[in-house]
């Protein structure tokens, strides 16, 4: 199960121990998309008891995760901590989106990837 989904007040705590409960045993969970959209605890458990076998985070609810969290110690835990949008050609995309928005605004045409203050993304 990959986890991409915005932070809106919405998708807040979408998933817990009912969601992961209905995971296949040993089902396998990436999140990246926000922390706090996961209740971590819920994901401990279910990673304790192999309803989930492994899980692989790029985001926490509380970042940095905090040192004591039972996460760090689990060896069916892959934690990458922000890192999972890098790319080899990460900088280059960065740099033509801003020319392509540069162009667009020049324009008087609508700018691409435009955050919705009022969707939340």
């Amino acid at each position: 199960v990959v986890l991409c989904a915005p932070r809106t007040p919405e998708t807040v705590g979408m998933i817990g121990a009912s969601e992961f409960s209905s995971m296949k045993e040993g089902a396998r969970f990436i999140n990246v998309a926000r922390g706090d959209l996961v209740d971590e605890g819920a994901l401990i458990a279910a990673l304790e008891s192999g309803r989930v076998g492994g899980a692989y985070l790029d985001v926490f609810a509380t970042e940095p995760l905090p040192d004591e969290s039972p996460l760090w110690d689990m060896e069916n835990v892959l934690i990458t901590g922000h890192s999972g949008a890098g790319s080899a050609d990460r900088d280059e995309r960065v740099v033509e989106i801003f020319l392509e928005n540069l162009r667009q605004y020049v324009g008087g045409r609508p700018l691409v990837n435009v955050y919705d203050h009022e969707r939340g993304y």
